[in-house]
This record gives structure tokens, sequence and C-alpha cells, in this order.
């Protein structure tokens, strides 16, 4: 099941409706049967995978709250972990393992006798493999309570609203909120159902409308030139950033809805002036996650130098290698790797530039801005290629930039793609710089407030595209 159908909008007005209408003590009962429904509308089976990982963690936090052996501690946090991790690397990087393997044979001359599976990726995987190891570590760490309520836990996991792509939530955030009782607020109502309308906005209209023409060039990279694939590298920049916003979008609002908060995991990265704070704004549970669990454990920031570079070059390489069992994630985490260390070097240089240079800091500060989208754009290539060769081919045909550029089958289609993200950047530009006096769903006024929100599902119902299929992020 997928937010956008109509599938979904039965599923979450029927929930909902429930939530409210159901005594609290019933309740986590319902969100735990809505969360196996929608998850098994995928595929039935996995939901035995999910079951397998939760018993492990569930018995393994509360072991670890009763255990006072350092050692045994150390032992069921890396049996509940080596679970988790044990999953993702079967059924998500098995194949790519077993053809490296191959490989690696072939040269020796001798033959694999691991066979290939026909395996279908779990969808969400690597979501809630990470949120539960979350659980099992800051219940090591003794930041976390173990839960005793098995249905709880297993809600915990299940959620249905980010159970597929995030938020990647911690549980002293979200744990505690299951055990409380909801009353219905109009206030988170109204709020929560103006940001799913937003989400809706950037998969429909933004993400899914972009994604014919990036596709159109992508997929046929080999026969378009330079100025065509500099306009779809661009639009998926934009495509990946409302794409996966979008679900964060919706995922938060339909939570909001019932009362849960979730957390924010996007805050306008484009408007980052640095790698570091692209990071720091771009899928925020995913980035502070590797920061507390790897980063950190590795010594951070207050390492030497030279180890600082390491210890970013692992969290980046590890970062391209969960997106995907591909080696274009791993060039792309390499690549941010490679920025955020350069970053790291000439900051000091950069420190005040626009007092160096004597200019206006809103012109450094624009460059700056625009000199990371140029970066992360580039990047995108490896992310969204099919395979090194495609990438490769891209990145070569970029030198015939000045060339004519393809505009797609559909000049109309190019024209609101373009619509789309200036209207994008307008909203997202005014909630960057002009919060308060230009948030157009939030005025004071009636008549633009519903205005606003009747315009927005006017464009999404005139100019969306329905049938864009399910989210990017889904396949990780």
């Amino acid at each position: 099941m997928i937010f956008n159908s109509v599938v979904f909008a039965i599923f979450y007005i029927i929930v909902t409706a429930l939530y409210f209408i159901l005594d609290h003590k019933y309740r986590w009962i319902l969100l735990l049967a809505a969360s196996c429904y929608f998850y098994m509308a995928f595929v039935p089976v996995y939901i035995l995978i999910l079951g397998f990982t939760i018993v492990i963690d569930y018995y393994a936090g509360i072991y670890l709250e009763k255990t006072l052996d350092p050692k045994k501690r150390k032992q069921l946090l890396f049996c509940s972990l080596a679970a988790n991790v044990g999953v993702l690397v079967f059924f998500k990087y098995y194949n790519f393992l077993n053809t490296n393997l191959s490989i690696l044979f072939n040269n020796f001359n001798a033959h694999n006798p691991l066979p290939y599976l026909t395996i279908l990726l779990p969808i969400g995987l690597s979501f809630h493999t990470f949120q539960a190891m979350s659980y099992t570590i800051e219940v090591y760490r003794g930041n976390q309570k173990s839960e005793k309520h098995f249905g709880i836990y297993s809600l915990y996991v299940m959620f249905y609203p980010q159970l597929v792509a995030g938020p990647i939530e911690r549980p002293q955030n979200i744990l505690h909120q299951m055990h409380e009782k909801h009353e219905f607020d109009y206030g988170n109502m109204v709020d929560g159902l103006k940001q799913m309308l937003w989400g809706f906005f950037k998969k429909l209209v933004v993400a899914d409308r972009l994604s014919i023409y990036v596709s159109s060039i992508f997929d046929h990279a080999e026969i378009h030139n330079g100025s065509s694939i500099a306009i779809a590298c661009l639009f998926f920049s934009v495509q990946i950033y409302c794409d996966f916003s979008g679900y964060s979008d919706i995922a938060i609002g339909s939570a909001k809805t019932m009362g849960f908060d979730l957390m924010t995991n996007f805050r306008r990265p484009y408007f980052a002036k640095s790698i570091n704070e692209f990071w720091s704004r771009w899928h925020i549970s995913l980035s502070t996650w590797f920061r507390d669990y790897l980063y950190i454990p590795l010594g951070g920031n207050r390492v030497p130098q030279l180890t600082l570079y390491r210890n970013l070059f692992i969290v980046f390489l590890i970062s391209g290698i969960w997106h995907g069992a591909n080696y274009t994630f791993i060039i792309w985490g390499a690549l941010h790797a490679v920025f955020t260390i350069i970053g790291v070097i000439i900051t000091p240089f950069t420190k005040d530039l626009h007092l160096k240079l004597h200019i206006n800091k809103k012109i450094t500060d624009l460059a700056r801005q625009l000199f990371i989208i140029v970066l992360v754009t580039f990047a995108w290539i490896f992310f969204r290629a099919t395979s090194m060769d495609n990438a490769f081919t891209i990145i070569k045909n970029l030198k015939t930039i000045g060339q004519h550029p393809f505009l797609g089958d559909s000049i109309s289609n190019f024209g609101h793609c373009l619509l789309a993200i200036s209207l994008l950047f307008i909203i997202e530009y005014k909630k960057e710089y002009l919060p308060s006096k230009y948030n157009f769903f939030q005025h004071p006024n009636i008549y633009i407030r519903w205005g606003s929100l009747i315009s927005m599902l006017a464009l999404i119902l005139i100019f969306g595209v329905f049938n864009g299929g399910q989210f990017i992020y889904f396949q990780f």
C-alpha cells in the first residue's frame, strides 16, 4: 500500500476514525493490526521477517536491563545487532556479494559454489532495521528502559506512518507516546492534514511530474546531449527531494492527526551553504543515527585530523552502502565523504569570505548555496544511474552541454515541471527566510488561509501525476 493511492486514503480515514472511537486501552491493537495490514499489502510473507527481529530485540531489551555483567550485556547486544544486520545483509546484499565473489573465483579459474537467489527485498527493510537497532543500543547505554509490553514494542517497530521510509525514530521519542492517551485535538488534526497536503503536492505535482522527464533522459543517456542531461540532473535533485520529503510530510502529518509527534526529517536542504549543513538538513533521522551510533563511537571530531577524515569517510561510505547494493551508491557515499572532508579543510580559509572579498554577505551566501547544489547534483548522478556504465555515459555526454536540449515528448509537461519547481521554490524560500510573515497555510486571515489550502488541493487534482508509482526510498 502506498500513500499516493485511493486505497491508502480509505485506509487512513478508517484507521484514524476508529482510533478516536475506540477506548484507549484497545488503540494499540488497532494500530498494530492496521500496521500489519499496511505492510502485508506489499509481500505478506515478509511480515515473518519483522516478527523474527521483533521477538529477538524485545527479549534482548528485557535481558539487557536485567543483566549486570558487562560481558553478558555486550553479548546480548551483539546477538540483537547481529540478527538485525544479518537479515539486512542476506536480503539486501547477498546477491551483490555473491556476484563479486564469482568475479574473484573467475580470476583464479574457479567456480563459485554459492547459488544466486531470486528474492525480493522486503520493503523498507533498512528503515525498520535501524529503528529496531536504536532501541537495543539505547537500552544497552541505559538511556531507555526496556519495553515490557510486547504489543507496544511491536508497534514501535511497525507504526504504519513511518514503517516503510522513516523517519527513523528513537525509542525515547516515540515509545512513551504509544502509552499515552491521545484525545481528539482539532489543532493536531488540522496541522497534520495540512502537512499531508503539502507532502502530496511534493510527491504528485513535483516529484512524479519531474520523473517523466528524468526517466526519459537517464534511461537513454547515450542518445542525449549535455544540455538535456544537465536539466535531467537538476530535475532529479528536486525530484528525489520532493519524493522523499513528501513521504516524510505525509508520514509525520498522518501521525500528527492521531496525536503522535514524529521527528522532522527535512529542513529545506538546498538552502545549505556547506555539505555539512546539507546533511544537517537532509534525511535528518538517518544522518543523526549515523552520528550517534557510528561517528561518535569512532571518536567523532575529537580526534587527530587524519583520524577525523577517516571517520567521515567510513560514515559516508557505509551510508552509501546502506542505500543500496550497487557500486553506484558506494561512489555516491564516497563523493559526499570527499566533499565533506574538503569542506572541513577549507572552512578556516573561507570563514567570513564576504569580508575578505569586500562584498555583500548575501552574494557569498548565494554563491555557496549554488555551489553546494552543483556538488550534490553531480553526486546524485551516481545515485540515480542504473549502473556504473550508465553513470559514466551521463558524465561523458555532459561535455556537449551547449547543444539544444531535448524537452521531452510533451512540451507542456516540461512547462509544468518548471512551474512546479518555481512554486516549490517560492514556498520553500518563504518558509526559510520569511516563516512568520508569509506562512499561507497558517495565515491569520481566514480567506488567505483557506484560499491557499483550496488552491493547493486544486493544483494536486489538476496537475498531479496519479500513476507515478511508489516512492523512491521504498527500495531501501
